[in-house]
């Protein structure tokens, strides 16, 4: 793989302007640039005076890239860099004219994107295929990802350090990110990658450096600036992990609450370094627990079943490596690798890093215990399952890679087994083009023959600043299955295109405006009727942190043989009304379907909308409503209206400790949850936790049976209490 390298004289043309702007940079040598290599840590307080930063090189975040590519940016932002044996360590300071404008709060962490902050994208290995991301909000909370095919990926938690403080300048930042947090390449000279970002929330800005160039739009992974660090610290990275649950509950029998048995259990997880880049994990039984169940969703009228995202840490590290290349929007193959089809794992394995300069492995191997959706376990052996993954994938050019998959699960004599390949390759600086091809095998039982299957993608996608192209095709034969996926259709093919012209007036209101025309055909392979897909869209950015969104869409689809109307509109809004209040709200309406066995038209309205408010820097609460509606066309009756409403109330007492309540009402199913949760997280892994919650249904007990009742009764509750404690050595 070639490095991004900078042509020396514009190099040292572009060191020079920061030199003049009171910027400081360390000489180049062969176009990379060289941190500080600090012989006093920084103290990570927000504060900008500790003598590192007197002496550390400096770039400024001149350009903008949202809204528009190579703006002046509205406020002046300078980044620091340096580095010892054992961190990589930055410092932002960030001027604002308007500092009691800033937003920011006390949050747990993963809570701060609709905050101003500053972000540090950092490819470990500078081979433009994955990076860490690290956000910073103006007083210190974080949030973190891994980006890579893509997709960018919130789930993950590492653990790192950070600070900030606001002032009559603006803000400023500093944090210290391990090593032992990241993957790299443990060389005498080690060679990463950087992007800088910083958004003003208010003026809807992101500025960069290095500045994105509008001809390459936001491929930003291909222009990052290179590192260059020496005498890094050689370690052995090992993380032990035990935890203790105790769980106790009652559940109403016969009208009265009768306790359960109350659980306790011990778990453990580890994790092991074979090198600074290849990490082994392992896991039995770990606590899969979920402190706040997922938000309800729509379950009724469901052509597949609905998507949670995975929460769980063992899965996490390295999750990044399985994302699916050529898996377009509409590709109902949504994930070759879902982690959440394991339940419940007795015990589990996980080998994921790079065993090269350009190659990249991972796997997992878990016996899953009660997966208790599967109607064939039952007691003995058939309670179990095996679970086995393999992941390889070689770069190729710039960002690009050819890769492998095989998933497989076995289960009562019966078994799935997927494999293929799929792939990553840039075409131009503009243009690049992704593919998978997949074939499945999958015997039920052991008396039942196996049945083949074949999945196929392919997605071209052109990116610059005045123009998005997609082009994409997708193809699942009827007998194509994934136990260990996600997969929500077979027997299906479909090719889709779609345009995008940007456009950026010279306005203070509209930033910018971007129409979409896209269309599609899609043929039902069972019944060999066609589906369309015709929309066209208009976007527009405001400032304030605002999107708007209208969608007019022509559209049929194929059920059990038979084509029906599905267009309607949309319109969606996204605003950061004010510095301590955020709306969004989606509206929609147009032709339905009734999944039925006798299946019939209809039409439906769907509406989903949230307010969250701040009164204070500690103080969170949010409000959302979702709503769903079937009226069958040829009677005009509407046969269900569902309505889920939900509150969260959440008193962040620091960045380490924060109460929070839950209240959810499913109107349709007329159930009210509650959910009581303490928690303390001083790093990721290092926790105490005491939740309490209730399930009430609008009914009563009425002489030895329930009935319909317009009070709330108690029907089940639950009290929940984690400790666990990380051990890195």
């Amino acid at each position: 793989m070639k490095h991004l390298r900078f042509p020396g004289p514009i190099l040292l043309a572009a060191l020079l302007a920061l030199l003049a702007g009171g910027a400081r940079a360390s000489a180049p040598e062969a176009g990379f640039f060289r941190p500080l290599r600090a012989a006093v840590p920084p103290a990570i307080d927000g504060r900008l005076d500790d003598a590192v930063w007197a002496e550390a090189p400096s770039v400024e975040l001149l350009k903008t890239f949202i809204p528009d590519f190579d703006r002046d940016a509205s406020e002046r932002t300078v980044a620091f860099m340096a580095y010892d044996a054992e961190n990589l360590y930055f410092a932002f300071k960030c001027y604002d004219r308007e500092p009691d404008k800033i937003k920011a709060a006390v949050a747990d962490r993963d809570t701060i994107r609709s905050d101003d902050f500053i972000c540090i994208n950092l490819d470990t290995f500078n081979d433009a295929q994955s990076l860490y991301a690290f956000y910073v909000n103006p007083l210190g909370i974080q949030t973190d990802s891994r980006f890579a095919s893509g997709n960018e990926d919130f789930s993950v938690d590492f653990v790192w350090s950070s600070a900030g403080r606001i002032d009559a300048d603006g803000y400023s930042v500093e944090l210290a990110v391990p090593f032992k947090s990241v993957r790299y390449a443990g060389k005498k000279r080690v060679e990463m990658s950087i992007f800088f970002e910083r958004r003003v929330s208010r003026r809807s800005e992101h500025s960069s450096y290095p500045a994105l160039d509008p001809a390459r739009g936001y491929f930003f992974l291909t222009q990052m600036m290179p590192l260059e660090l020496e005498d890094i610290e050689r370690y052995t990275l090992l993380e032990i992990l035990p935890a203790y649950t105790y769980q106790d509950g009652a559940e109403r029998v016969d009208g009265a609450l009768v306790g359960g048995e109350a659980s306790h259990g011990a778990h453990l997880t580890g994790k092991l370094g074979l090198t600074s880049q290849l990490i082994l994990d392992g896991t039995w039984n770990p606590d899969f627990s979920q402190i706040e169940a997922d938000a309800g969703q729509v379950d009724v009228n469901l052509r597949y079943d609905l998507y949670f995202p995975e929460k769980r840490p063992f899965f996490l590290e390295g999750s990044e490596m399985f994302q699916l290349a050529g898996g377009p929007d509409s590709d109902p193959l949504e994930a070759v690798v879902h982690t959440r089809t394991i339940v419940d794992p007795l015990v589990g394995f996980k080998l994921s890093g790079k065993v090269g300069k350009r190659d990249t492995v991972a796997s997992i191997f878990a016996l899953d215990e009660s997966p208790a959706s599967d109607p064939l376990f039952a007691d003995g052996d058939d309670r179990y399952a095996g679970f086995a993954v393999l992941r390889y994938k070689r770069a190729v050019g710039s960002d690009g890679y050819l890769g492998a998959f095989y998933t497989g699960r076995d289960h009562a004599g019966g078994s799935n087994r997927v494999a293929g390949a799929d792939g990553q390759v840039r075409l131009s600086k503009s243009s690049q083009v992704s593919f998978h091809g997949f074939g499945s095998w999958t015997r039920p039982d052991a008396e039942t023959a196996a049945a083949d299957g074949l999945a196929a993608g392919a997605d071209y996608l052109y990116d610059t600043r005045n123009l998005g192209l997609n082009i994409s095709f997708y193809g699942i034969s009827e007998d194509f299955q994934t136990d260990v996926g996600y997969l929500v259709r077979q027997g299906v093919a479909g090719l889709r295109a779609s345009v995008s012209p940007r456009f950026y007036p010279k306005s203070r209101f509209f930033r910018k405006i971007v129409p979409n025309l896209s269309g599609a055909v899609v043929k039902d392979l069972p019944s060999g009727l066609f589906e369309t897909n015709d929309a066209l869209g208009l976007t527009f950015l405001l400032p304030g942190n605002t999107t708007v969104q209208a969608l007019g869409r022509y559209s049929t689809e194929v059920f059990l043989g038979q084509r029906f109307e599905t267009g309607g509109g949309l319109v969606q809004v996204l605003s950061q009304v004010t510095k301590s209040l955020y709306l969004r709200g989606l509206l929609s309406r147009g032709g339905a379907i009734r999944y039925v066995e006798e299946p019939y038209q209809g039409s439906g309205n769907r509406l989903m909308g949230g307010v969250t408010y701040k009164p204070s820097e500690k103080f969170d609460l949010t409000a959302s409503l979702t709503y769903s509606d079937f009226t069958r066309e040829s009677t005009g009756e509407r046969e269900y209206a569902y309505a889920i409403w939900r509150g969260r109330l959440t008193y962040q007492a620091n960045r380490y400790l924060f109460f929070r309540g839950v209240v959810e009402y499913n109107a349709y199913r007329r159930e009210m949850l509650t959910d009581l949760l303490a928690s303390f997280t001083y790093i990721p892994g290092t926790v105490l936790q005491l939740g309490y919650g209730s399930l009430y249904d609008r009914t009563e007990w009425f002489e030895g049976e329930y009935r319909d009742a317009d009070r709330f009764l108690e029907m089940k509750r639950g009290l929940f209490f984690k400790a666990s404690y990380l051990w890195r050595l």
